[in-house]
């Protein structure tokens, strides 16, 4: 089901929160919005959801205008940071609480619940209360509540925020699966770039209240519309080298580590010097100082680079971005020409 947001603005007290804002999200797609924290991304989610109300604007859920219905009336599903769980129900009834206020036959809800347990894999957790459960577990029962309302539109902000590392991962893995599943429509908002990257069909960057691009994952990571952009996204995150073009025009080279290739001294490009290494497992950030400019270079796990090495830094220009050092805007014009400042 489409979500089309038109010119919606949010105003919480004297801030504008979000102004103008469009967006629409293609009918079952895996819609990321990606941002720092305080950009507007939640505000925009609960705007969607009904949660809050707009200044301006409409919001549109498969075709019908919906910016001043109610939330349990605009067809959304919703998961959100804390799992909300009732404490004295078991996951059954936490499940169907919703189904039953709105007096779903039983049938019905026993259909719904052994459907999304199955698919959540709960079906032998459904007598165990919240504090039996562990976080991933609890979080699975959240969704499995959003999960039996049947709705074609989820909304999800930030549901792994509060889980370890490992269980990111995993239910990461299975929320896309789930996604497959489902073929339902999902906007899910993270700061986390990784969950970004690897859940999305497409990413929506948000700064200040504005989108600043969107496009598929690897678009938005290859080609940036801006240094925010290029900077939020990546870890560590690209270098930015202060140059000129062949003509003279100053420009701003953006590359990401992966693609500097370190040589010793004396081979082809510049020098640099190693100013701290980074052992990562399979391979190692190597940090070094080129003519007063910080750049972070990913090398293999080999132990070769010290503390002090001087290094011939090898780019490959393909793969790099052009920005305006004044507007901060990408350049579309290829980096073959561009030197170094002082070079």
């Amino acid at each position: 089901m489409n979500v089309n947001v038109k010119q919606l603005g949010v105003r919480m007290g004297a801030n504008a929160i979000l102004s103008g804002l469009d967006l629409d999200v293609v009918d079952g797609e895996f819609l990321v919005l990606l941002g720092p924290s305080g950009c507007g991304k939640s505000t925009l989610l609960h705007a969607i959801a009904g949660l809050i109300d707009v200044e301006a604007g409409s919001v549109q859920i498969g075709g019908r205008d919906v910016t001043w219905a109610d939330p349990k009336d605009r067809g959304i599903g919703m998961v959100f940071q804390s799992y909300a769980l009732y404490p004295t129900m078991n996951v059954e009834k936490n499940m169907s609480f919703g189904l039953r206020v709105a007096g779903v036959a039983k049938a019905e809800i026993a259909k719904r619940v052994a459907d999304a347990s199955k698919l959540l894999q709960l079906d032998a957790l459904l007598a165990r209360k919240p504090a039996q459960l562990s976080g991933g577990q609890r979080q699975r029962v959240a969704i499995g509540r959003a999960l039996v309302r049947e709705a074609e539109v989820f909304l999800f902000d930030e549901p792994l925020s509060n889980l370890d590392a490992k269980l990111r991962t995993e239910l990461r893995r299975e929320l896309k699966a789930l996604h497959r599943e489902l073929g339902a429509t999902m906007i899910y908002v993270t700061h986390d770039q990784v969950e970004a990257m690897t859940l999305a069909t497409r990413v929506a960057v948000m700064r200040g209240g504005r989108i600043q691009q969107i496009g598929a994952p690897g678009e938005v990571y290859a080609r940036p519309a801006n240094m925010f952009v290029a900077g939020f996204l990546g870890s560590p995150s690209m270098n930015f080298i202060e140059g000129a073009l062949a003509d003279g025009t100053a420009a701003t080279l953006g590359i990401r580590p992966e693609h500097l290739a370190l040589h010793p001294a004396g081979g082809a490009g510049p020098e640099a010097e190693v100013t701290l290494v980074e052992a990562m497992g399979a391979h190692e950030v190597v940090w070094l100082d080129m003519a007063g400019q910080k750049l972070a270079a990913i090398a293999p796990a080999a132990g070769v680079h010290r503390l002090g090495d001087r290094v011939a830094v090898q780019m490959n220009l393909d793969r790099a971005s052009l920005f305006d050092p004044v507007s901060q805007e990408r350049i579309e014009r290829a980096a073959t020409g561009f030197a170094l400042r002082g070079r």
